[in-house]
């Protein structure tokens, strides 16, 4: 399954995933229809499934044009989006599978940003490869989704998920948020060393207008704010040693940072 990243919009990805072996392609989150099927038509390859990780319009934007173009292709999103996803017509729960390219996601309930969010976790073919998340807008490079819909509970029990994945899983989010995430993570945790060294890193690809997504989930654990609430340095930057508390807090601050 090779996964191909299309920047749109000011700062969304598209991801495009192909199955070579039989020439057919499944779309994440198609903000816009024009640059997938750009893609699409680059590869040769028939578009089968959109997989859609929750409602937002900069994520099922390109639903109806793709639907009009590949009538037989299947939408699938969370069960509890119903009505709200254009052409839904898988609605997925926790724990459900679903298949393409020869390999089976797991679906996780990751309710936080909004109330029916899901990701899509390929987990690796072999050993020593790796796995795949496309997690929408609940985990960034370097940061979290806001929340909209959700509880600082739930965004921590759904963060929880996705920080018990394998550290090599490749993080696909939706956005190329991480510079300004970054910003913000050095400013609470400003001791972190790995942190300092990705900071210089990212600041050094964003110059050059370099993407910064794929992340992972090894890298997120050790620099990312949003996966640390159970760390003292973070808690005490949050004044509270509860972890809920403390992600809610950094929340809080971010969201006026």
């Amino acid at each position: 399954m090779q996964v191909y990243r299309i920047p749109v919009l000011s700062d969304n990805y598209i991801f495009l995933l192909h199955d070579a072996d039989r020439n057919i392609a499944a779309v994440v989150d198609p903000a816009q229809a024009e640059p997938v099927l750009q893609q699409v038509r680059s590869l040769g390859a028939e578009l089968t499934a959109i997989f859609n990780t929750h409602h937002h319009s900069d994520h099922v934007g390109g639903n109806q044009q793709l639907i009009a173009r590949y009538p037989q292709l299947k939408v699938y999103g969370g069960a509890e989006d119903r009505g709200r996803i254009p052409g839904q017509q898988v609605f997925l729960h926790g724990g459900d599978r679903v298949e393409f390219a020869g390999r089976t996601a797991s679906i996780l309930f990751v309710p936080g940003h909004t109330k029916a969010h899901i990701a899509y976790y390929f987990p690796p073919s072999n050993p020593g490869e790796t796995g795949e998340l496309f997690c929408g807008d609940t985990l960034f490079a370097g940061g979290c989704g806001r929340l909209f819909e959700g509880t600082p509970a739930q965004m921590v029990a759904s963060l929880e998920q996705l920080r018990n994945l394998p550290d090599n899983t490749r993080v696909w989010c939706a956005h190329e948020y991480t510079q300004k995430n970054l910003e913000f993570a050095i400013g609470v945790d400003s001791d972190n060393l790995d942190l300092q060294r990705r900071w210089g890193e990212v600041k050094a690809a964003r110059s050059l207008q370099q993407p910064t997504v794929p992340s992972s989930i090894g890298l997120e654990k050790s620099t990312n704010p949003f996966l640390r609430w159970d760390f003292p340095n973070l808690q005490s930057a949050a004044n509270t040693s509860d972890p809920v508390q403390t992600f809610a807090r950094l929340r809080g601050m971010k969201d006026r940072f």
